[in-house]
């Protein structure tokens, strides 16, 4: 039954309950709202008819689907169903008397509302990203079949842009046909407001950060379709932020205008039809002097109450009084002057998450405030500050919650096309609308802080006039937020936007603002490590066109292997076909007892490449922030497991993944220790600048003060405190700047050995903390009783026939290795299924009890003192073995592979070695290394358990 719920003197009816469905197909069921078909287990089988990406470059868009194959590329749909979904129910309509009736579907696709047959009024034309409302007055009080036509095949609409995006993809959120949140029938007196937009403004640059700087503008919609607008009618507004607590419209409703700037209806006229909407404004209201700005992590709101007064008695049937409500915050948002981003007048640094819809329970996103502040406290705990909704727009709950948590959010319409945006008529009329009525519908939200066009568009000439069109139409309708015509449109090769009012990509033309790219391109796989790199060429080449916001787009990507614990989570409406596919493979080559140290290895890398990307990009004074490609597990396009969270939004079970962890560098303000290196030889200075980035809310003051001391690590000389030192002068560091703390000059004297070492560096409450690896002076030299070679030729078998020992270090190339694979510092970028230009290594998995290793400090991951080897090749092994230094490989392919192996081979003992150390004896940590080896070779402890035929040795290594 119905739930009625008085709103004042009006009524809501909750239409809650089991609905009856009929598909196109002559499929039926009953199906509770609100709710999608999926959750009600009506639709099909899921045969991955859906296919990702309209860009046939990337592989993805060519071929014919295997209907009878599971699904391996993402969640497999326990019930899918694509159409025109016929939902019906028997309503009773109760007497309204002369009230007006409505019908609120919160979110939904394609809709219209049958009443008995007949097509309802729209009375608000809702859209992907914002409800739909139906008119039903003059339906006669008692029972009628409701019947929702809900089209998730969007009918009129640009079905492909809108199913590629975050909106619709079976990729993360499903294109779902249903309809949630609030699905309610309620009444409204003749008259009466239909919204209030509340917009502050500042007025004066210098007063951005003092709540008396602010005026507030006020927007009053009269709903369309009043009979009469009476002359002596009145508008009242009421909110404690105003200087005058209550202000009433002394012009009697005369200054009312509308957006299209046409004439409409003025409250001195008897006109007795007035379909168009009126907006009645009030300017430049005074705020009380006590108010407080909303604010990063402060969420500051007020309320304001606007009601009109008919101005007639009571006795008249036509008098009533209609009251609105809405929440709102106080603060300016915008570029600094100096083309950074700026809230209220104070420059910030984003710290971004792209959120992609993943809700594999439900594939929606939740309807409800206190499921979103969950989730946005997950992302906050991780030190996000900034969510970007990619290529969709979360509900009101979404903004509501994060207006009270203050969390920045950057919505985006439905889209993702990257060939020919808005290159038809049906697409731009689509997506105007959607515009239009998403700056309406959130603007009160002070959370709502920017908003692009869609997911790296791409258009053609009358695209491209459309696209600044539309941005050009946000400015006017609200310019207290940002505007853009894409995230990465064009993906970067045509440069900024000059009508952008920010700019987000991964580059510029020919300059980049991030550290990795598909094929592993990027300069954490290409440049020797440091601790100095910046963007700082790449802005200023950008300065020379661009003046306004910049920041990073999907940065990151680094993927992780697959934690099998989350299958035990999967209730709902996806079944992870992809993951146990996976799962079986890890069991059919015989590495499910040791996985789970193969996630940890991996995580712990993505976790390290994490770490340097957003320095990089904290460290460059012209960047304004970064948006991460991502914290959550992205369970499509191939498998993109890049989080440090499962695609449940929970943190995967490892020591990586823990939100202090990430936090220590994901935070509003870091001290940079800018070290050209992470290695030293013994009797090296480490000499860096260091620099307090600080885009907190208050200075940070204090001595700087620094701590050298053991690391701990799986392998180390030593444990404790080496040196410390405490600066004698107090330093000063603004919110919004960046302060030198000057130079650390620092003697590395660990005693003749070598020793993994940790920076920490401080002042004030501000902590940061940098690896460190001394080696000891070595001039390796290859013992006597070891044979050194590059190649497996018929001295190399004599050695062995001979019993030898055998160091067999190749060049790492394809020619001295045929059956080895490229391999990076980085795990892979995104998923192997997505980008097929990278080989697939996941990076090293070290064997820390190995006794060649007892003088070099490691732990059982890759780290930055293992750069130069792991960026060199990996022999694919014949079967199984094992190693000493394991090459990780993609989930897509769990091939044996190794960078360092011991085996017997014919009879004699032989370690073979990838990382060409021969080549690398500029670095200490190559010297270091090269020198264990040789000792273990030389030694006792030389005794390989595993064996090698000589025939498959000589396919490995050239001859």
């Amino acid at each position: 039954m119905e739930k009625g719920l008085w709103d004042g003197a009006y009524m809501r009816i909750l239409l809650n309950g089991k609905w009856h469905v009929v598909l196109e197909d002559g499929t039926t069921g009953q199906m509770d709202l609100p709710g999608t078909l999926d959750e009600n287990g009506i639709g099909h089988r899921d045969v991955g008819a859906n296919q990702w990406h309209p860009d046939a470059v990337l592989g993805n868009a060519a071929g014919e689907i295997d209907k009878d194959a599971p699904i391996a590329t993402r969640f497999t749909r326990r019930h899918t169903y694509e159409g025109e979904a016929r939902i019906s129910r028997k309503i009773t309509v109760p007497d309204y008397g002369t009230d007006r009736l409505f019908v609120l579907a919160e979110r939904a696709r394609a809709l219209r509302l049958l009443v008995d047959g007949e097509v309802c009024a729209v009375f608000r034309q809702g859209t992907l990203s914002t409800p739909y409302i139906f008119e039903l007055t003059g339906a006669a009080p008692g029972e009628h079949e409701f019947t929702f036509l809900s089209d998730n095949s969007y009918p009129g609409m640009p079905k492909a842009a809108i199913c590629y995006s975050s909106a619709a993809t079976d990729e993360t959120q499903t294109n779902w046909n249903g309809i949630l949140g609030e699905c309610s029938m309620y009444t409204r007196p003749q008259n009466f407001i239909d919204s209030l937009r509340v917009y502050p403004r500042a007025l004066k640059k210098e007063e951005k950060n003092k709540a008396g700087g602010y005026v507030l503008d006020v927007c009053v919609v009269l709903a369309p379709g009043a009979k009469k607008v009476y002359k002596d009618a009145k508008i009242i507004l009421q909110s404690e932020a105003l200087a005058a607590g209550e202000l009433e419209d002394t012009q009697t409703l005369t200054e009312i205008i509308g957006y299209s700037g046409e004439g409409l209806a003025e409250a001195g006229t008897d006109k007795e039809e007035n379909p168009k909407t009126m907006e009645i404004w009030f300017r430049d209201l005074p705020l009380r002097e006590n108010v407080k700005l909303w604010d990063e992590d402060e969420g500051n709101l007020y309320e304001m109450a606007v009601t009109l007064d008919n101005g007639m008695s009571a006795e008249d049937k036509g008098g009533s009084t209609a009251e609105c409500r809405t929440r709102f915050g106080i603060r300016s948002f915008g570029d600094n002057g100096s083309g950074r981003l700026a809230l209220n007048g104070r420059a910030i640094f984003l710290r971004g998450e792209a959120n992609c819809a993943e809700y594999p329970e439900t594939g929606h996103p939740p309807m409800t405030i206190p499921e979103w502040k969950e989730m946005l406290l997950k992302y906050r705990s991780y030190g996000i500050n900034f969510v970007r909704f990619h290529s969709h727009c979360e509900p009101e709950a979404a903004f509501a919650a994060a207006d009270e948590l203050g969390m920045l959010l950057q919505p985006e319409l439905s889209h993702w096309d990257p060939k020919d945006a808005f290159g038809t008529e049906e697409s731009y009329r689509y997506y105007r609308a959607e515009l239009v009525d998403l700056l309406k519908t959130y603007a009160n939200h002070p959370s709502f802080v920017m908003l692009t066009l869609g997911n790296e568009l791409q258009a053609q000439d009358e695209g491209r006039e459309r696209m600044r069109e539309l941005v050009r139409t946000a400015k006017r309708m609200d310019p207290t937020r940002l505007y853009a015509n894409g995230s990465n449109a064009f993906y970067g090769e045509e440069g900024c936007d000059p009508e952008s009012d920010f700019y987000t990509s991964q580059s510029c033309k020919d300059v980049v603002i991030r550290g990795t790219f598909s094929g592993m391109r990027g300069y954490l796989n290409e440049n020797y490590p440091s601790a100095d790199r910046t963007y700082d060429e790449a802005m200023a080449e950008i300065r020379k066109e661009y003046q306004k916001p910049v920041f990073s787009f999907e940065v990151g990507q680094f993927e992780v292997l697959p934690d099998f614990e989350e299958l035990e989570s999967f209730h709902g409406i996806s079944d992870p076909v992809n993951l146990k596919l996976i799962k079986k493979r890890v069991e059919e080559r015989g590495l499910l007892p040791t996985w789970e140290k193969y996630v940890e290895a991996t995580g712990e890398l993505s976790r390290l490449a994490y770490r340097e990307e957003i320095e990089a990009a904290m460290r460059t004074r012209e960047l304004s922030g970064i948006s991460l490609l991502g914290l959550q597990d992205f369970p499509g396009q191939g498998t993109a497991l890049v989080g440090m969270m499962n695609s449940h939004m929970e943190p995967k079970p490892y020591p990586f993944a823990r939100p202090e962890r990430f936090r220590e560098f994901f935070t509003e303000s870091r001290i940079f220790v800018k070290m050209p290196r992470y290695t030293y030889e013994e009797g090296e200075h480490l000499t860096a600048e260091v620099e307090v980035a600080n885009f907190g809310k208050e200075s940070i003051t204090g001595e700087l003060g620094w701590t050298l001391g053991y690391r701990d690590c799986a392998v180390n000389s030593g444990r404790g405190e080496l040196r410390c030192d405490r600066a004698d002068r107090q330093k000063n560091c603004p919110p919004g700047t960046y302060t030198s703390l000057g130079r650390l000059d620092i003697p590395l004297e660990v005693k003749g050995v070598s020793a993994a070492l940790i920076l920490t560096v401080s002042i004030g409450d501000c902590t940061s903390t940098y690896p460190v690896w001394v080696y000891q002076k070595t001039s390796p030299e290859c013992p006597k009783n070891v044979y050194e070679t590059r190649v497996f030729d018929e001295q190399t078998r004599a050695v062995l026939q001979n019993g030898g020992r055998v160091y067999l270090s190749p060049d790492a190339d394809k020619e001295s290795l045929p059956y080895s694979i490229k391999t990076q510092f980085t795990t892979d970028f995104w998923s192997v299924g997505t980008f097929t230009d990278q080989e697939g290594g996941m990076g090293q998995l070290i064997d820390t009890e190995h006794p060649i290793l007892k003088e070099f400090p490691t732990d059982f991951h890759t780290d930055w003192q293992w750069w130069i080897m792991a960026t060199k090749r990996a022999v694919v092994l014949p079967h199984p073995m094992k190693t000493i230094i394991t090459e990780m490989d993609s989930y897509a392919f769990l091939r044996p592979m190794a960078q360092l192996i011991e085996f017997r081979c014919l009879k004699g003992k032989v370690l073979l070695s990838t990382m060409e150390l021969h080549k690398s004896q500029q670095y200490p940590e190559a010297r270091a290394l090269q020198t264990a080896i040789y000792e273990y070779l030389s030694g006792e402890d030389f005794e390989p358990s595993e064996e090698i035929a000589e025939e498959e040795l000589s396919m490995l290594v050239q001859s």
